[in-house]
């Protein structure tokens, strides 16, 4: 598989002349922030710049973004057109976001989880609410178990909304925090269990509809699931 050849690398998942995605390592920003660490945006113009001789800025749309903790598929837009149009279908909720998580404890088969959230910026952590408390939004998703071992599950997540650390918090609040979550389960080593495996978007400028996916790393825990992941 072709990589963008940056520090560190990336993982092309797919490339044409409209979009690139890539697979987002856990540690690694989207955007870049204050902290000045390695974020993606950055990286996929050097690998851009690099790879097709092109001279001074080089414009690439950041459509949508994945949490510093979090890995998995990112798809950005190389033109202007692809990144307007992606970020229609984003709001029209067109683009399906697919995950998958580690979860503490034995998952039921398969369930939708509503919440409603208030996010406090300073400390960057999003809070479960009432549906009437100021700031309040509703954040919806649904799941299915695809495995169970040594007392956690493997859960496919499709999100319906998409709030600030929604699946984390809504696991989290159903009762079954997600492996390595500081912020809202127990302290473990690692980062959460948590990857962005597929998304599915209409292609800005050709009839028809794109599915790139990428596969968790292969280390605990995500390897007590290795046989359904690779089936899958």
């Amino acid at each position: 598989m072709k990589t963008t050849g940056t520090d560190p690398e990336l993982e092309i998942r797919y490339e044409d002349n409209h979009l690139l995605a890539v697979c987002k390592p856990a540690g690694v920003l989207s955007q870049e922030d204050y902290s000045g660490g390695p974020d993606v945006l950055t990286l996929c113009k050097e690998y851009l710049k690099r790879e097709y001789h092109k001279p001074g800025n080089v414009f690439l749309g950041l459509v949508h973004r994945l949490d510093k903790p979090v890995s998995g598929v990112m798809l950005l837009a190389k033109t202007s057109k692809a990144a307007s149009r992606i970020s229609d279908q984003i709001r029209r909720r067109t683009v399906e976001k697919s995950y998958l998580a580690v979860v503490k404890g034995s998952a039921p088969p398969e369930g939708k989880l509503i919440h409603y959230l208030t996010k406090d910026p300073e400390k960057n952590r999003s809070h479960v609410a009432g549906p009437g408390d100021k700031g309040a939004k509703k954040a919806e998703l649904s799941y299915q178990t695809l495995m169970r071992s040594d007392g956690y599950s493997l859960v496919e997540i499709n999100l319906i909304t998409g709030r600030s650390h929604q699946i984390r918090v809504q696991f989290s609040a159903a009762g079954y925090p997600l492996w390595g979550d500081h912020k809202y389960g127990k302290a473990q080593s690692g980062d959460p269990a948590l990857f962005a495996y597929r998304i599915r978007a209409d292609h800005p400028t050709l009839d028809q509809r794109l599915e790139i996916t990428a596969t968790p790393p292969h280390r605990y825990p995500w390897n007590l699931f290795s046989t359904v992941i690779q089936a899958g």
